[in-house]
């Protein structure tokens, strides 16, 4: 039963305009950038900054196109009824859970595998288009957290007019609102006190977290500034690393632990 959901799950994903039009709307952003880039950049130059363009636009759109779809499926299973008809068969809220989790981590990754797919053929026409490892592998982060984040708001909401909503309001904060009451904060208050509250801030915003994360790995952190030198020092080191990991392992696990107690919430009532 836990594997026909995914199969039913990831079908009915791939067949939703929805997720035709977000995999329509990736590849042809990447490609854009690859062409705009090509023509206008030097090739010394040219991985560097398209490899910034990639991040920025992945981790604006991507979450978006997660929270959205992701927690509208949640939340039309029950608003539909669809869930309380899958609980007369022998299959638990964690295999739901779990079952849910995998077809969509699947459906985002086809989606994201064809935008590539894309990038890479064309960058072997126009010269000097790679992937690093670790774009790739924070690609897949994100995909996992915010897939996770997803499901935890179609639980509450529990329909899909408000999980919209609800959608929103959080890639608004992760993205847009957070940053922007740092720097209205920093205006007010003392440096170090700035700096404690963005080390905080990046730890409580999954965006920020996977951007961090980022120039970590790359052995780029310098360019936070010697204000964040301890901090970069330390996710710099194996011990680093291992808190880096256990931290996005949080992310994960958490939203999905209080997706289940959500839906076990609504079983009672």
């Amino acid at each position: 039963m836990y594997s026909m959901l995914i199969k039913l799950e990831l079908k009915q994903m791939l067949r939703s305009r929805w997720m035709q039009l977000v995999g329509i709307l990736f590849t042809l952003i990447f490609t854009a950038i690859i062409v705009i880039q090509q023509m206008a950049l030097p090739d010394v130059e040219g991985f560097t900054r398209q490899t910034a363009s990639f991040l920025n636009v992945l981790l604006f759109l991507l979450p978006l196109f997660i929270l959205t779809i992701g927690s509208m499926s949640v939340a039309g299973d029950v608003e539909s009824g669809w869930f309380s008809l899958l609980k007369t068969y022998p299959m638990t809220r964690t295999q739901y859970i779990a079952g849910k989790y995998m077809a969509s981590v699947l459906a985002f990754l086809l989606v994201v595998v064809v935008a590539f797919g894309v990038i890479l053929a064309l960058g072997g026409f126009l010269g000097g288009v790679r992937l690093p490892i670790i774009f790739i592998i924070l690609t897949l982060l994100c995909i996992f957290i915010f897939v996770s984040l997803a499901i935890a708001v179609g639980a509450f909401a529990k329909t899909r007019l408000y999980a919209l909503s609800l959608s929103l309001v959080f890639w608004s904060i992760f993205l847009l609102l957070i940053s922007y009451a740092l720097m209205a904060i920093g205006t007010v208050v003392a440096g170090h006190v700035l700096q404690k509250l963005t080390i905080i801030a990046m730890h409580i915003n999954p965006v920020e977290w996977l951007r961090f994360g980022y120039f970590i790995f790359t052995d780029q952190a310098s360019v936070l500034g010697p204000a964040f030198y301890d901090i970069t020092q330390f996710y710099s080191s194996p011990l680093g690393y291992a808190v880096y990991v256990a931290v996005t392992l949080l992310w994960i696990a958490c939203p999905l632990a209080y997706a289940n107690l959500l839906l076990k919430k609504g079983e009672r009532r």
